[in-house]
């Protein structure tokens, strides 16, 4: 643990990137400190410039909304949908891929022709599909999310299990008669889950990207303030109110390139050789 963090700490990038992140975080949770009234009030003059009342240091909107307000509980929303559904899209790829790897044969080309299907679908129209039929909510963002995420988590665990099940403890295990699901659980999985943990990283970011679309669309949860609706409210307004789109633009941009700069750092930290390789 101790060479992992050491490891991981010489990467300024990845500091960095957790200490964005870290402060999103922060911000996400004292939103309600700060400010108790929903976001959704007009509590001042519409198109306020940012920084001309320091009690609305970003402005405001053309009703009146103050964006600080906006972008806190935004962030809210956007790390619970990133955070929820990039866990449910681990659990059934990782459930298909440790499946179809471990069993191979049938079992394994009929996953793996489930998991085809839905990568030849592009995610973000899948994604929009879904929660259009649905109907716009929390829930259907975080599911729709979720089903087009989990398939490149099945085939990263399947391509570990069908090489980790031919090495010689997983052998060994195997003619002393463990059960396939411990052999599974306690002998294969703990040595497959450094790039499980890199993807999960970067399935974060693309889960903020994907609910920040789908709310440009209107396809939000409409009783949540989320970056995505603030820019697609704004697109109407972006030369008379440029600060209305910029600052959640701003928003999703520091976020999901802290959390790519984590990824990058977990990936280094976790996998020291192939870095020295590349090096």
């Amino acid at each position: 643990m101790k060479s992992f963090l050491k490891r991981y700490c010489r990467n300024y990038g990845a500091m960095i990137g957790l200490i964005v992140l870290l402060a999103v975080v922060v911000v996400s949770f004292v939103a309600p400190m700060l400010y108790e009234e929903s976001p959704w009030m007009m509590v001042a003059e519409p198109l306020m410039k940012p920084f001309a009342d320091m009690a609305y240091p970003f402005g405001t909107d053309m009703l009146g909304r103050d964006i600080t307000a906006g972008l806190l509980y935004g962030a809210r929303v956007s790390l619970l949908v990133g955070v929820i559904s990039t866990a449910v899209a681990l659990v059934v790829g990782v459930l298909v891929g440790s499946v179809a790897g471990y069993c191979g044969g049938r079992i394994d080309d009929a996953l793996m022709r489930v998991t085809e299907f839905f990568q030849t679908i592009p995610q973000l129209a899948m994604a929009v599909v879904i929660v259009a039929i649905f109907n716009p909510s929390i829930y259907s963002i975080v599911g729709a999310i979720s089903v087009v995420s989990w398939p490149p988590v099945a085939r990263l665990v399947r391509g570990e299990f069908l090489s980790l099940k031919q090495r010689e403890f997983v052998q060994a295990a195997i003619v002393i008669g463990q059960r396939p699901l411990r052999i599974i659980l306690t002998q294969i999985l703990p040595n497959a889950m450094s790039p499980i943990i890199v993807s999960a990283s970067f399935m974060v970011a693309t889960a903020i990207l994907t609910e920040s679309a789908l709310s440009f669309l209107g396809l939000g949860d409409r009783n949540m303030m989320s970056w995505g609706f603030m820019i697609g409210a704004a697109r109407t307004m972006i030369r008379e109110a440029w600060w209305m789109s910029v600052w959640p633009g701003v928003a999703i941009l520091l976020t999901v390139l802290a959390i790519n700069l984590i990824g990058e750092g977990l990936n280094d930290a976790l996998n020291p050789q192939l870095r020295r390789r590349g090096e």
